[in-house]
C-alpha cells in the first residue's frame, strides 16, 4: 500500500502534470490517498515525484 501526499503546488506545472495530480484524486496541498502498489500508480507518481511525498504502509 502506497500512501501519496501533494506538498507543493501545481502552479506553474505543464497540463500533463496537473492532469496526473487530478488522476490521483489529490486537490489540496497536503492531502492523502492511499493506493494499491502497482505499476500503473508508480508510473503516475514518478511523472509528478517533485510534487508528492511517497510512504509506503
Amino acid at each position: 500500500m502506497l500512501k501519496v501526499k501533494l506538498v507543493r503546488s501545481m502552479i506553474g506545472c505543464n497540463p500533463k502534470q496537473r492532469a496526473t495530480v487530478k488522476a490521483l484524486g489529490l486537490r489540496k496541498i497536503r492531502q492523502e490517498k492511499s493506493f494499491e502498489d502497482n505499476s500503473v500508480v508508480r508510473g503516475m507518481i514518478k511523472k509528478v515525484e517533485h510534487l508528492v511525498e511517497v510512504t509506503e504502509s
